[in-house]
């Protein structure tokens, strides 16, 4: 891997010597310089790799657009441009260089950008105009690179937002930016719940019942705290979270929001996929079912059989709330069972959906012999074996299928023959290369020869008493 780093200039200088000593053309040198400097174990993630515009006059290197509209909104700091119209055009010039790629928001960053942006939020707090296009700035050199932001700011957004939650176009923006915060960074998911967030989401999702983009956002927000995506932190806090977000009613919040859109696929989906990241306990699985939202959800497939994002978004719902045995008897009584390989019969060339509607089966059907035998009524079995067969190489497909096999006959041998007569057999043996465990177990069950190894016998290194 990369390791080694250079600066912009270092970078330019050897694009802009490749032109004038070699005489290559622009996109040559360009091109060349990356291919020298990745040769020399360089990581140029940090480098806007464009050719640099040199002054005709003094024959420097001019500096970038990015930095260039960057020095513009430090014009504004320094009270050279009060205009509300042109400071407006500066910020969305420089979001709009920002958003070209993870190298401009970098060169931006360590020309402290941050702290340029952090001033004009405080500038523009209590203007309900300028406020949202600062906290959309911010957001935009943010993406990627949470690390800039600082603990005061995070405090200073709660607040933000707990004074315009009510107010769709602050809300929004702030919301948004928190999420970009709180991407692959515990530490600051761990401020930002310490500040209060999580109330102040679920009022996002209660003070602007009719905005689509305030309730993606919030659903996006709430669903991001309960992740574990920093790999710097040994042991995050995602399950604390979900606890957390659910002890404060999130969940009637949104099986109430789900209610009044279910005719927005868009955001149907949204809604389950976040209440798929909240069944962490086997009591707040029971509790979506108790408050009605099988039902929503099942409706929600059904309306958008044809739309395999809510779809596999609504199986990957299922397979969590099915974790409560409980729910597992619920959604087959609800048909569920039926919905399902529907779903995955329609979407079959979908790896993710396959693999979505596979752990959705192998969890209905975990110990439960009778729930096997509805599923395999259903026509489970051929959709299964399909699925292996047009996505030999999706490791996470595969692995799904054989646990969904190996789950229909666990307590149901019965049904052996009539899966291996599809051919199941040398399909779980070529998934032995990308999921041994999963497919030995299959292979097991279904009464299949397999070498199972034992791994240690307590041999040659006793216990030391």
């Amino acid at each position: 891997m990369a390791t080694k780093r250079i600066t912009q200039d270092t970078f330019d200088e050897v694009v802009k010597e490749n032109i004038e000593e070699f005489e290559m053309s622009p996109e040559e040198a360009l091109n060349e310089a990356i291919q020298q400097f990745e040769t020399q174990g360089v990581n140029l993630l940090n480098i806007i790799k464009a050719v640099p515009t040199v002054d005709s006059e003094s024959g420097t290197v001019t500096r970038h657009p990015v930095l260039e509209a960057l020095d513009q909104l430090n014009q504004v700091l320094q009270g050279a441009v009060t205009d509300k119209e042109s400071v407006k055009a500066f910020l969305v010039r420089f979001s709009s260089e920002c958003g070209a790629d993870i190298s401009h928001r970098i060169a931006a960053g360590s020309n402290n950008a941050y702290p340029t942006l952090k001033f004009l939020v405080q500038k523009y707090l209590k203007d309900p105009d300028m406020l949202p296009v600062t906290l959309d700035t911010m957001a935009a050199l943010l993406n990627g690179q949470p690390d800039l932001i600082q603990t005061a700011e995070i405090q200073m957004l709660c607040d933000v937002l707990q004074e315009n939650v009510a107010s769709e176009t602050v809300s929004v923006s702030c919301v948004r930016l928190i999420r970009l915060s709180c991407t692959m960074h515990e530490m600051n998911r761990r401020a930002f719940v310490k500040a209060e967030l999580i109330p102040l989401l679920i009022q996002t999702l209660e003070k602007n019942p009719q905005s689509t983009v305030a309730i993606k956002e919030a659903c996006g927000a709430l669903r991001i705290l309960t992740v574990d995506d920093d790999v710097r932190v040994p042991f995050g806090k995602a399950h604390d979270h979900a606890k957390m977000i659910v002890e404060e009613g999130a969940m009637k919040a949104l099986l109430d929001t789900l209610r009044v859109h279910l005719e927005d696929s868009s955001l149907s989906g949204d809604l389950c996929l976040t209440l798929g990241r909240l069944a962490v306990r086997n009591e707040f699985c029971q509790e979506i079912i108790d408050l009605g939202g099988l039902k929503l959800v099942l409706q929600v497939v059904n309306n958008n059989m044809d739309n395999q994002i809510v779809v596999k978004q609504v199986l990957a719902m299922l397979k969590a709330i099915a974790g409560n045995d409980q729910v597992k008897v619920a959604i087959v009584n609800a048909g569920g069972a039926a919905i399902i390989v529907q779903a995955v019969s329609q979407h079959i060339k979908q790896p993710g959906v396959c693999e979505a509607g596979f752990a959705a089966i192998a969890a209905i059907t975990l110990r439960n012999p009778g729930h096997a035998k509805i599923v395999m009524e259903a026509g489970t079995a051929p959709v299964v074996i399909q699925a292996m067969q047009i996505h030999p190489k999706e490791v996470a497909t595969q692995k799904q299928a054989c646990m969904a096999l190996r789950n229909l006959v666990a307590r149901s041998r019965e049904q052996c023959q009539s899966i291996l007569a599809l051919g199941a057999e040398p399909l779980i043996r070529k998934a032995l290369a990308c999921c041994e465990d999963e497919a030995k177990a299959a292979l097991r069950d279904l009464g299949c020869e397999v070498e199972l190894k034992e791994l240690w016998k307590g041999e040659k290194n006793p216990i030391i008493r």
